[in-house]
C-alpha cells in the first residue's frame, strides 16, 4: 500500500496546531532549563564543581535571569500566546549573545547556538507554512 505525498500532506494535522504542539514541545524543555537553574539557585546542584554562592557573579546573575526567564517563556509557550514567544526568541538572543559578544565571560558553546537557530528556524518555517495554509484556503 502506497500513499502519495499530497495524501500525506492532506491527512496531517492543520499547521496551526504543529505549531502548538511545537511550541508546547519547547515549553517542556524551557520548563527543564528553568528547574536545573532553581536547583542551583536554592543549592540542591552545583555547577562546574561550584555552588551558587561560589559562583562569579557574572555567572550568578546568568543564572537568576534564566532561571526566571525560562519558566516564564515556557508558561506562555504552553498557553500558546504571543508573548510566550517574544519571551522565547528573548532569551535564546541571549544566550546567543551570551556565547558569541561575551564568550570570553561566559563561554563559546557552538552546539548550543546552532540548536538556538535550528529551533528559531523551525519556529518561522511553521509560520510560513501556516500563513500559506491560511492564504490557500
Amino acid at each position: 500500500m502506497f500513499f502519495s505525498i499530497q495524501e500525506l500532506l492532506n491527512s496531517r494535522l492543520p499547521w496551526n496546531n504543529v505549531l502548538v504542539w511545537y511550541l508546547r514541545f519547547m515549553a517542556i524543555l524551557l520548563i527543564g532549563g528553568g528547574v536545573i537553574h532553581w536547583a542551583r539557585i536554592v543549592g540542591i546542584s552545583s555547577w562546574r564543581g561550584l555552588w551558587f554562592w561560589e559562583m562569579p557573579i557574572e555567572w550568578q546573575s546568568a543564572t537568576v535571569f534564566f532561571g526566571v526567564l525560562d519558566l516564564v517563556a515556557a508558561t506562555g509557550l504552553w498557553l500558546a500566546v504571543s508573548w510566550g514567544t517574544v519571551m522565547w526568541l528573548f532569551r535564546a538572543s541571549s544566550q546567543i549573545v551570551m556565547h558569541t559578544v561575551f564568550a570570553d565571560i561566559y563561554g563559546r558553546r557552538p552546539y548550543e547556538i546552532a540548536f538556538y537557530f535550528l529551533t528559531i528556524g523551525i519556529y518561522l518555517l511553521i509560520l510560513y507554512m501556516m500563513d500559506r495554509e491560511r492564504n490557500l484556503s
